[in-house]
């Protein structure tokens, strides 16, 4: 459901169009979109034309490898701090990966010719947004490596982090279900991980529904690969203001 362009006339909370010279999203701004992101919705199919980027402002999207048998592993999470929509960026026209809402909220869209257009006219939107780029391959590959060499409690530990990073609070709609799928594991192995950290009281889980409690002891779980994505993420483009400071390694 779209929304009144006059939406955007209040500052962007998606962080990258946040960095942008004011001037420059002002040239941005008729272009974009408010629009809602509904539970599992599909913005871009594997192998279709890509018709509009996204930049996400409350919410997050999971970015899907699927399998020949129909399995399917997350490689990637985008929300506030990023956008939805690469392949267009790097020359690309589709994705072989599927971007699939799984965290509910709002975002900005842009059609793909306007904002080929943009970036044109705006070379300090697409440095903004090369950067981003290299934040994401950073993300990806790290998640790749974690996916085969840590053990599932910390690989739960740092997926938990990186949502509730992305959360509007400490409570966020989660299935074991889902979970098994983000992380490539049978649902009885993330049973059982999320059981220990529950009993440890960093997170609480009923009903579909995952809090975190202590999120210094979630980080204390996590295996490198949070520290390293994130402080790679600041390095490239600044310390985000009201994001969870309280990361340590």
């Amino acid at each position: 459901m779209a929304f009144s362009a006059e939406t955007t006339s209040t500052p962007p909370r998606n962080r990258l169009l946040a960095l942008l010279p004011p001037e420059d999203f002002a040239v941005l701004r008729p272009r974009l979109h408010n629009v809602e992101l509904s539970l599992r919705q599909i913005v871009h199919e594997p192998n279709k034309p890509i018709d509009y980027v996204y930049f996400p402002e409350r919410g997050w999207l999971s970015m899907l490898a699927y399998l020949e048998d129909g399995d399917a592993a997350e490689v990637g999470l985008i929300g506030k701090e990023g956008m939805a929509g690469l392949p267009v960026l790097l020359g690309g026209d589709n994705d072989d990966l599927e971007a699939m809402v799984q965290a509910p909220g709002t975002a900005l869209r842009m059609e793909t010719a306007a904002f080929r257009d943009a970036l044109e006219r705006l070379p300090a939107f697409r440095t903004l947004l090369l950067r981003h780029a290299l934040v994401h391959h950073g993300q990806v590959a790290r998640t790749a490596a974690c996916n085969g060499r840590h053990q599932t409690d910390q690989r739960l530990a740092r997926w938990l982090l990186m949502a509730h990073d992305r959360a509007e609070g400490d409570e966020f709609p989660m299935t074991h279900e889902f979970l098994s799928m983000m992380l490539g594991l049978r649902r009885a192995g993330v049973t059982v991980a999320a059981g220990l950290l529950q009993k440890a009281g960093f997170i609480r889980y009923e009903r579909g529904r995952i809090e975190v409690t202590d999120r210094p002891g979630l980080e204390s779980v996590a295996c490198e690969c949070y520290g390293i994505v994130r402080r790679d993420r600041d390095r490239l483009l600044g310390k985000p203001s009201g994001w969870r400071d309280t990361y340590r390694h």
